[in-house]
């Protein structure tokens, strides 16, 4: 029998209209347009998830949040002059700093503050929750092993970050639009990386949408022959040194092929990377099933939520003090929730092609990072509320 909430083709329809229904709604209705078409790509996907549309678990997710994300970001990558990225590394890692103590900062007094409602396990997720939104998820896992967190609230704060993360994502692609203009040396240098009479003219926000001249048979075949060598290749090295992770092997040949004239010309690169990323931030949106709220309690929502505002109060509004680009502290607060493939999408998401390998430096700086802090928090807060 045909069940369209479990049928995979059914499942690949919804996700495709979605993105072609948050794009035609930014460009032809006026309250959408600062939204942007990748926050309602997350938000449909949500809304369609939570009504029983679509299910909230699909290999169809698996395969958009996979390979297909790293296909999309590999495209943005073959766009990236290396010269452009050193216009963003110092303010980069100052943000992602701010940061990193934010969520620090938010896993202490959250546990202060919820210790009642959660019990013996509080200190331990104090850490985790640190852990996560200082690297991206997986240091939640790799903190609860360590501290031997109970399988309940493990699964419980697994589910709580997937839907704040999702949040997450959604304020840090439309945060920057309330602050005005970027730095100009942002949009120049990525104008740059086109290395077309294209890019100079048309910009990079109307290239996401636009290659600015005809995308060629060639070009396709030749792109996507790009794509998918990198992605083999970097599997490959990364099983044979596996102590360097494979976003390293992927991101060096990918920038290493970027700057050869020959890849320069190819036309099309961040038009499809912008539509496999769209399709990935509509898949995150999918898995974030509002009832499981209910299912795991609201105490360790809370706790997610709660370290995660305490973050983006720290990092956004220390952050504009410091006059950093609002769209770097959102790249950099998205490598603090989300890990260095969250901050690869908000850098696409928002036009910066040029801040995808800072992004990922940040990102795998607080993978490294996370655990020792997430550890040394969970370890203090024993002692004062254990």
């Amino acid at each position: 029998m045909f069940e369209p909430t479990s049928d995979n083709t059914a499942i690949v329809l919804i996700l495709v209209v979605t993105v072609l229904c948050a794009i035609w709604l930014e460009k032809n209705t006026k309250t959408f347009k600062k939204i942007g078409a990748a926050a309602l790509s997350i938000l449909i996907g949500m809304l369609l998830s939570n009504v029983g549309v679509i299910p909230g678990e699909s290999v169809v997710y698996d395969f958009f949040r996979g390979p297909g994300v790293l296909a999309g970001i590999t495209l943005f990558l073959l766009t990236v002059d290396l010269a452009s990225i050193r216009q963003a590394g110092g303010p980069m890692l100052k943000a992602f700093l701010l940061g990193a103590c934010g969520a620090a900062l938010g896993g202490a007094v959250m546990g202060f503050m919820l210790v009642d409602a959660i019990g013996a396990d509080t200190w331990k997720l104090s850490g985790q929750f640190a852990a996560t939104y200082i690297g991206g998820g997986v240091n939640f896992a790799a903190v609860g092993q360590a501290l031997d967190t109970s399988s309940e609230y493990f699964t419980a704060g697994v589910a709580a970050d997937v839907i704040v993360t999702a949040i997450w994502l959604i304020a840090c692609i439309t945060i920057p639009e309330f602050f005005g203009k970027r730095d100009p040396q942002l949009e120049s240098s990525t104008m740059e990386n086109r290395g077309d009479e294209v890019g100079a003219k048309t910009g990079i926000g109307s290239l996401l949408y636009s290659s600015g001249k005809p995308i060629t048979l060639r070009d396709l075949a030749m792109l996507m022959s790009i794509v998918m060598v990198c992605m083999w290749l970097s599997r490959l090295i990364s099983t044979w040194v596996p102590v360097i992770p494979m976003i390293i092997w992927l991101t060096t040949l990918v920038l290493v092929l970027a700057q050869f004239q020959v890849v320069k010309k190819l036309s099309g690169a961040l038009v499809l990377g912008n539509y496999l990323l769209l399709l990935f931030l509509a898949t995150n949106g999918a898995v974030s099933v509002i009832a499981r709220i209910i299912e795991i309690g609201p105490a360790i929502f809370y706790f997610a939520l709660g370290t995660v505002l305490i973050h983006g109060v720290m990092i956004f509004g220390v952050g504009i003090m410091l006059k950093i680009d609002s769209t770097v502290i959102a790249i950099a607060s998205q490598a603090n929730i989300g890990g260095a493939s969250s901050a690869m999408a908000i850098a696409g998401a928002r036009g910066v092609p040029n801040l995808i390998l800072p992004g990922i430096a940040v990102g795998l700086l607080g993978t490294a990072l996370g655990n020792y802090v997430g550890l040394l928090l969970a370890n203090v807060m024993k002692v004062l509320i254990g």
